[in-house]
């Protein structure tokens, strides 16, 4: 009885563990679509600045909501995590094709593993069809 008592702790810390990483890049991704939106002149002179027209910003931001919504929503967010992917992959050539330094080419990557991570967590599913690698006893 002890054992399954363990079990169910662990399984609820994890979830809670993944949520709260899930809910990081997704508070960030949440305002940069939200500002999109807004367009205040330092996000278009940004998107201008990476050789985007200013006309794209806002359907922009509705992807990246799109996005976000999917993956903040349990049923969907294995699709959503793929799209935000595919986004921030966008970004990262995006900052290497204009030559940005160092931090604007990694901090995709960072929010995409922070995605990936969250979603491993919290998603049984996720952890079933990507299982993690345990010592058996001998």
């Amino acid at each position: 009885m002890r054992e399954s008592t363990s079990d169910a702790q662990r399984l609820k810390k994890r979830q809670w563990a993944g949520l709260i990483i899930s809910i990081l890049p997704a508070l960030f991704l949440l305002m940069d679509g939200i500002m999109k939106l807004i367009k205040p002149a330092i996000v278009v002179e940004t998107t201008v600045h990476l050789g985007y027209p200013a006309s794209v910003i806002l359907p922009l931001g509705i992807v990246l909501l799109g996005c976000t919504v999917l993956y903040l929503i349990p049923r969907t967010a294995v699709l959503g995590a793929i799209l935000l992917t595919g986004y921030l992959g966008g970004a990262v050539a995006t900052h290497v094709r204009v030559g940005e330094g160092a931090f604007p080419i990694v901090f995709p990557i960072i929010l995409g593993v922070l995605i990936w991570i969250g979603l491993y967590l919290r998603d049984d599913r996720l952890r079933a069809l990507v299982p993690s690698r345990t010592q058996t006893a001998q």
